[in-house]
């Protein structure tokens, strides 16, 4: 969508008519980014660089200004072409600002700053606010679908090691499914990215090849041979046997075959197809058959179905008494999987005395779709200004809404003894800031490897960052006990 690049009309029309509502004198301009609270208590930052990369890296040009100065006129809105003359021949095109961040992947509590930027050249003090339409499109997204997914592994993490004998195929276990039910694929590209950070598995393409293209990704995901119901509908109700049939045989030699059971008759899929007429072909495949209900309320489809196999297939009982089922089939639910359902799913096997590792799980519009700048309230506010050579702390305390009021000063952020605290910049030595300079005037100052986020997500964090959406789980050994 190259007619969409020129960053000089990536914004918010009225944004050119802001430069000269600043007092006279106006040499620099502070702003950051946070979440200011909302469903989530903490946020797993991730996206900076790839806007960085994309976009923050690449001059604008004398055609851009024409096409900025043409198409925001034609609006009815001022356009001061000398800004964008001088920064064209002062600064080769490169908004001459200075940009900090958190190292991304880091998880910490919302309501801390995560991104700062300044302006390097008081001339163009007005830069700093300019560009925040995309700045903070490009930073909120990525960073909700990277905290949905965090929490998602956490619950799962929760569910291992609750009922299962090892956490070790954590990773493996939530896959991204969420490209057709995403807006955009610029958005797959980010979201997707935001996921593989915490997760080995995605049928996203586009986030995968971003993960590559901005972070210096090697093989970052891992899928599986999928069927579809053209597919299987192709062969005909009477042919449903045969359809799976074809498939266990065509895939043997990739070792993983995942078999949709909804087609018709989930139930009968089940137990007479899978558990009956396939049966001796399932235990004999050269590796995983992965058995996929794709509908149905999906708590009770998942366990039903676990349960269904086991009856057919056997199971055995792990060291935490808990059954599961043999190594070669498993339970594929990718339908109804959201951040609220997740859990429910595992509350309900563990109900049932069946492991949480019976069962691997796929999102898409829930783990990329689901969510708005809203959902954690992300802001862009500008905290600090100097003026005449003085700087004066400034923000925003709207009697009408006490989570906008805003941060003054210039910032950065704490670390000690595991907790983050947003401070006064200048009352830490910048050797103990977590904010790190990443961005000036073009050039990237920090490049982050796609590995160095998977190290960043993994560190310990305290439990308060989870509990409040995995302390659901720990009911259910209660309510265990007291029905026993």
């Amino acid at each position: 969508m190259g007619y969409l690049d020129n960053l000089i009309i990536d914004t918010d029309n009225y944004k050119h008519c802001h430069y000269p509502l600043y007092p006279k004198g106006t040499e620099y301009v502070s702003s950051y980014i946070e979440s200011r609270g909302g469903d989530f208590a903490v946020t797993q930052f991730v996206g900076l660089q790839a806007f960085l990369r994309e976009k923050l890296m690449k001059p604008i040009s004398l055609e851009d200004i024409d096409e900025a100065e043409f198409v925001v006129r034609e609006q009815g809105m001022h356009f001061n072409r000398e800004n964008w003359m001088g920064i064209l021949n002062d600064h080769g095109g490169f908004l001459p600002v200075e940009i900090e961040a958190v190292p991304e992947g880091t998880v910490l509590p919302a309501r801390n700053v995560l991104v700062q930027v300044i302006n390097t050249d008081p001339k163009y003090f007005w830069a700093t606010s300019f560009f925040e339409t995309a700045l903070l499109r490009a930073v909120w997204y990525p960073t909700t679908i990277g905290t949905v997914s965090w929490l998602s592994k956490m619950v799962i993490r929760e569910a291992l090691s609750r009922t299962a004998d090892s956490t070790a195929g954590l990773r493996n276990m939530l896959h991204d499914y969420g490209a057709r039910g995403v807006s955009s694929q610029q958005s797959a590209a980010l979201g997707g990215l935001a996921h593989l950070v915490n997760f080995d598995q995605s049928d996203t393409v586009p986030g995968i090849l971003a993960a590559k293209r901005f972070y210096n990704a090697g093989k970052v995901s891992n899928s599986g041979p999928n069927s579809e119901h053209a597919g299987f509908c192709a062969w005909g109700r009477a042919g449903e046997a045969d359809a799976m049939r074809n498939m266990l045989e065509t895939m043997g030699p990739n070792g993983c075959a995942l078999l949709l059971t909804d087609t018709y008759d989930h139930e009968n899929a089940v137990k007479n197809i899978i558990g009956k007429e396939l049966k001796d072909q399932i235990q004999s495949f050269p590796g995983l058959v992965g058995i996929r209900p794709d509908s149905g309320d999906i708590v009770e489809v998942t366990a039903d179905t676990t349960e269904w196999l086991m009856d057919a297939f056997g199971y055995e009982v792990n060291s935490k008494g808990f059954k599961i089922l043999p190594p070669f089939i498993r339970v594929v639910q990718g339908d109804g999987v959201n951040y609220h359902s997740l859990p429910q799913v595992y509350m309900e096997l563990e109900r049932r005395g069946l492991a949480a590792d019976n069962a691997v799980f796929g999102m898409g519009g829930g783990l990329l779709q689901h969510w708005n700048r809203d959902t954690m309230n992300f802001g862009q506010k500008a905290s600090a200004v100097c003026v005449n050579g003085e700087w004066r702390d400034i923000s925003k305390q709207p009697t009408g809404s006490s989570m906008k009021a805003s941060k003054k000063g210039r910032l950065a952020l704490k670390h000690e003894n595991g907790v983050y605290t947003t401070v006064p910049k200048g009352s830490i030595p910048e050797s103990e800031n977590v904010l790190q300079p990443v961005f000036r005037n073009g050039k990237l100052l920090k490049k982050w490897d796609f590995t160095e986020l998977i190290a960043n997500a993994e560190k310990d964090v305290p439990e308060s960052y989870y509990i409040d959406h995995v302390g659901q789980m720990r009911t259910v050994s209660s309510e265990m006990a007291v029905s026993a």
